[in-house]
C-alpha cells in the first residue's frame, strides 16, 4: 500500500497536501481506490462551492459501488481536476498524482495540521 510521507490523511481515506497560499489539494488514497475497484465516473464539486470538514462534496462510481467523497477540511473549492471527466480511471492509476480531485482554499490551517500524518494513517489501516 502506497502511503506517501509528505501528505496528510483523513480517517475517510482522503489525502491532502498544502499547495500554496492556504490552498490544499485533495484526493483519495491508494487504499480507497483499491477498495473501490475500477472507477468509471467521478462527480466533482463546483468551483466556488463552500464545503465543511466532514461533509460529502462529490461521488465516485466504480464497478463495485458508489462512494461519497468527504472534505477533510473546510473552505471554498478553487480548482478541479477536469481530466477526471474524460478519464476517471486516473484515480486508480495515479491517486496521489494525476488523480487528484480538487483544490480548496482552507478556512482554518489548524484543520490541515490536525489531519493524520503518514504513520498515524498506517496505524489506522492496521486497525
Amino acid at each position: 500500500m502506497n502511503i506517501p510521507d509528505q501528505l496528510r490523511y483523513s480517517s475517510d481515506h482522503e489525502w491532502a497536501v498544502a499547495v500554496d497560499g492556504g490552498r490544499v489539494r485533495i484526493g483519495i488514497t491508494d487504499y480507497a481506490q483499491d477498495a473501490l475497484g475500477d472507477v468509471v465516473y467521478v462527480q466533482l464539486p463546483e468551483v466556488g462551492d463552500t464545503i465543511s470538514a466532514g461533509d460529502s462534496f462529490g461521488e465516485i462510481e466504480s464497478t463495485k459501488s458508489v462512494s461519497e467523497i468527504y472534505a477533510p477540511v473546510a473552505g471554498s473549492v478553487t480548482g478541479l481536476n477536469d481530466a477526471l471527466a474524460d478519464n476517471p480511471a486516473l484515480l486508480n492509476e495515479d491517486p496521489y498524482g494525476d488523480g487528484w480531485i480538487c483544490e480548496i482554499q482552507i478556512d482554518d490551517v489548524a484543520e490541515f495540521d490536525e489531519m493524520l500524518d503518514a504513520d498515524a494513517y498506517r496505524k489506522l489501516l492496521e486497525g
